[in-house]
């Protein structure tokens, strides 16, 4: 068999590029894309124009909006026309003083530099628009933006707001994500996300149908943005097309090319779409693109320690990109799914044209009508090479952002992917208006493909993912291998819930947490019942301390790394005691362990630095008493025993009795990996009297607590002399100002606030609102949707967002959830969930006054208070002079 070979030669793919090149220049340049390309090469112009984007077009309070202003014109490009630069000038001067007059205008102004790039909403101008846009032979791809989907109503009103759309007799062709029509999406409850999106959008998809069986046609393409959201994206899609009913609605997916794994998911795709045809159904479409959320990314891998999920440079996108084209436009293969080549770079869209040509893949097929390789860009964007393309490659698909006027600020992400695409040097568009005047640029944009293109030649198999994680292995291969002890300090990674293998290994532990018996065994063994005993426990340490601190400190760090390896071993089991014991989700425990197997290996390494301080001999505690709280019973407690340990002292610890089995399952696997029993010793006591004893004892050199500031007060009266270590409580706020991006605000605030329901330190139990931001709709309504959209329930139901509290809810914490002082009222009213009293959706109250019981308690809960004041000078002293209300008896249970 002779094998043909259709790559179209290079010197073929530049003649029509300059061709096209050519064939723009006859084309009229729309002036405020000709505007935006100046301002943009300016060395200021990517700084102003976002910050104009971000800082003038999104506040709601004109005053920050006016001050912005004034700090941009500064920054005034010098490439803007002269009367702009003098506009912005005045403007900039007169911004802070009538905001009123002056932001609107400037406001106006920036619309009409990037009005090509987004549809008006308004139905009365919406119409006119698409029409006059489709005059010039091509098809929209119509995507509603909104405000971001931090709960249902927001996630409803965005597939509302969509289905109308596509009802439309002039609207043919829409766009959305399952991320925007279903809210807080967490991987850990994959199955269950897909079932929601599916029942979401199956009525689109079913219009779509009914439109398609009338002789109408309508397309729906499902796109997404970050990498978790790649197999539920598919998952949804093909679930979707599989219902009865659907089987011959033509339909379309995204993927991204700058994912190592877009060639796998199409050729899955492909596997799936061919057996659909073979039954008679109908193609489907992939929409190949670059990807434009690399940024996002970064950021979401360096957070979790993870690998970066994309290719970390341009070219080796460029090279998948070509590499997922060009297995998939085969005639046999594009007979299941058509492929829509997205972007503007010229090259690529030559190449691919030529190599469909060769292929004899560029007539429509005679089943669908529709041509098998379709090309797609972006509204307004080069529009004078879209037309040049057009000529050759026939109509074009123009993906097309529709944004409401009053919520033109929701553009924003998308306006800045955009300029900062226009801005970079690495991209394509950054030459786009200069490429037919300048050879150097355009050189440079022929040898940034001939280098991909090279990189294609050079491996034409399936890369492998970037991110392979695999816990279930992980946990197998430590059960057959000796913990390695390592060296240095790196971040453990937490468990990535985008990889299927996970998640199965998730959903097994929360299995078992229902009904674990783990750490029980140890727990009864380190019962104390009389005074005796615990000298005993005290003694024994003393001893193993003094072998201990003779070690060297390289042989205690040794140890310490072997413990971090171990606790990472144990990672799953540790998620299974805490999600039984704690009620902790998955998405709250697996972080906590992360920072536990942190601290052995942060501490190894710090008992290294003991050793090397010139002049100085480190002389260790022998006993330190750790006594951890409950709310974070893994990693608090594996912190101060392993501070202690790296010290060279012995450590006693006596967990919180409402999680000790948590502690204890920490605690063994620090044995397993060689800490001494005695160096080490675990105590559950039986009376308060032992607790007084474990802390005055005069044998103990440190006392490491974590808890209420009313348990240390209570420690040093037992023994004034006492080395006390003690992070106590307090309440947490978080001030929202002016200025602040109001959608994020809302999110951070619930999150924060409702984050472990509540249990913790850190958790925003207070919301200072200065200024307009009391009065926001917006962010009442976005704070409102995110709270009243978290999913209450069991850690042992993977879709849990909320646990229950440790506790049923009692004293100052359930007179919180019940009741409201005078002056407030429920923005969210809390509601018990069970009888026990220990699961209760949050609580938001609003109205609190300075002084009151709401703003000056710690209630430890889901309920988060809301007070406002005029700026950020009375802000601030609510958020400092929080004076904690005493609770002497929660204070003496710790001893037990």
């Amino acid at each position: 068999m002779t094998v043909v070979d259709t790559t179209p030669r290079t010197e073929e793919v530049a003649a029509l590029v300059q061709r096209w090149l050519k064939e723009s220049e006859t084309h009229p340049v729309e002036p405020a894309a000709q505007r935006l390309s100046e301002v943009l090469k300016d060395p200021n112009g990517l700084d102003f124009t976002v910050g104009f984007v971000d800082g003038v077009m999104r506040p709601e309070d004109l005053r920050v909006a006016g001050r912005k202003l004034a700090d941009l014109a500064e920054i005034t490009p010098t490439l803007l026309p002269g009367y702009l630069r003098a506009a912005i000038k005045t403007g900039g001067f007169w911004a802070p003083k009538l905001p009123g007059v002056v932001v609107p205008i400037s406001r106006r102004v920036l619309r009409a530099m990037v009005g090509h790039l987004v549809l008006d909403a308004t139905p009365s101008k919406l119409g006119p628009a698409i029409a006059k846009l489709r005059k010039s032979g091509n098809r929209l791809n119509l995507n509603l933006l909104g405000e971001a989907v931090l709960g249902e109503r927001e996630a409803g009103r965005r597939l509302k707001g969509t289905y109308d759309f596509l009802a439309r007799d002039d609207v043919d062709y829409v766009s959305i994500k399952v991320s925007s029509v279903v809210s807080q999406l967490s991987m850990w409850s994959f199955d269950e996300a897909v079932a929601d999106v599916v029942e979401k959008l199956t009525p689109l998809y079913e219009l779509a149908a009914a439109a398609e069986a009338k002789g109408k046609a309508k397309f729906i393409n499902l796109d997404m943005e970050e990498y978790r959201d790649l197999d539920l994206t598919i998952a949804a899609f093909t679930s979707i097309l599989d219902q009865p009913g659907l089987e011959n609605l033509e339909a379309g997916i995204v993927l991204q090319a700058y994912l190592p794994d877009a060639l796998g998911a199409m050729q899955h795709l492909q596997q799936w779409a061919a057996a659909r045809r073979a039954k008679g159904g109908a193609p489907i479409k992939v929409r190949v693109v670059k990807g434009a959320n690399l940024a996002m990314e970064e950021v979401d891998a360096k957070i979790h320690d993870w690998p970066l999920a994309t290719y970390s440079t341009k070219q080796d996108s460029d090279t998948n990109y070509k590499r997922v084209l060009d297995w998939a436009m085969t005639p046999e293969r594009l007979d299941a799914v058509r492929i829509g080549v997205a972007g503007h770079n010229l090259f690529d869209i030559a190449y691919t044209w030529l190599l469909a040509k060769a292929r004899g893949v560029t007539d429509p097929s005679t089943s669908s009508g529709q041509a098998p390789v379709e090309y797609e860009m972006l509204l307004g964007m080069a529009t004078g090479q879209a037309e040049a393309v057009r000529k050759d490659v026939g109509r074009l698909l123009l993906y097309t952002p529709v944004v409401n006027p009053a919520e033109f600020d929701v553009a924003i992400a998308y306006l800045v992917r955009r300029l900062e695409e226009n801005a970079s040097p690495e991209n394509f568009m950054s030459a786009v208006f200069e490429l037919a005047s300048n050879p150097a640029l355009l050189t440079r944009e022929r040898e940034r493909f001939e280098r991909s293109l090279a990189g294609l030649e050079a491996d034409r198999g399936v890369p492998a993912p970037h991110r392979v994680q695999n816990r279930a292995e992980e946990a197998e291969s430590a059960g057959s291998q000796s913990p390695s002890t390592g060296t240095g300090f790196h971040n453990q990674a937490d468990t990535d819930p985008a990889l299927a293998a996970n998640r199965a290994w998730g959903r097994e532990i929360l299995r078992r947490s229902v009904s674990t018996t783990l750490g029980e065994g140890a727990i009864a063994a380190a019962r104390v019942e009389s005074p005796a005993q615990l000298d005993d426990v005290f003694a024994a340490a003393s001893a193993a301390a003094e072998k201990w601190a003779a070690l060297p400190a390289a042989d205690r760090a040794a140890v310490l790394h072997r413990a971090g390896a171990e606790l990472a071993a144990r990672r799953g089991q540790l998620i299974e005691i805490m999600a039984h014991e704690a009620g902790k989700t998955i998405a709250e425990a697996d972080p906590e362990v992360s920072e536990a197997i942190d601290f052995a290996h942060y501490y190894a390494e710090r008992a290294l630095d003991l050793e090397k301080i010139p002049g100085a001999e480190f002389v260790p505690s022998k006993v330190t008493v750790v006594t951890p709280p409950w709310n974070f019973p893994v990693a608090i407690p594996a912190g101060g025993v392993l501070a202690a340990l790296a010290s060279g002292s012995a450590a006693v610890i006596k967990p919180a009795k409402l999680t000790q089995r948590c502690g204890a399952v920490m605690v063994e696997a620090l044995w397993a990996a060689g800490v001494p029993r005695d160096l080490l010793a675990l105590v559950d006591l039986g009376s308060r009297e032992l607790g007084t004893q474990l802390v005055s004892s005069p044998i103990v050199d440190r006392v490491i607590l974590t808890g209420a500031y009313e348990t240390a007060q209570l420690f040093r009266s037992f023994r004034s002399d006492l080395p006390l270590l003690a992070e106590t409580s307090g309440k947490n706020a978080i001030i929202v100002t002016p200025s602040a991006d109001l959608d994020l605000a809302a999110a951070d605030v619930a999150r924060s606030a409702f984050g472990h329901a509540g249990q913790k330190c850190s958790a925003a139990s207070l919301a200072i609102l200065v200024g307009s931001v009391a009065d926001s709709k917006r962010f009442e309504r976005q704070l409102v949707d995110a709270v009243t959209s978290m999913r209450v329930g069991l850690p042992s139901d993977p879709a849990t967002q909320m646990g229950p509290i440790i506790e049923p809810a009692n004293g100052k914490l359930l007179k919180a959830l019940t009741t409201l002082e005078r002056g407030e009222r429920w923005l969210v009213e809390p509601k018990k969930l069970d009888d026990e009293g220990r699961q209760w959706t949050p609580g938001v109250k609003t109205g609190v006054a300075p002084g009151s019981t709401t703003h000056m308690t710690e209630f430890f809960g889901p309920v988060l208070g809301v007070m406002r004041a005029k700026d950020l000078d009375e802000a601030i002293p609510p958020a400092e002079r929080r004076r904690l209300r005493p609770n002497r008896r929660a204070a003496l249970a710790r001893l037990r």
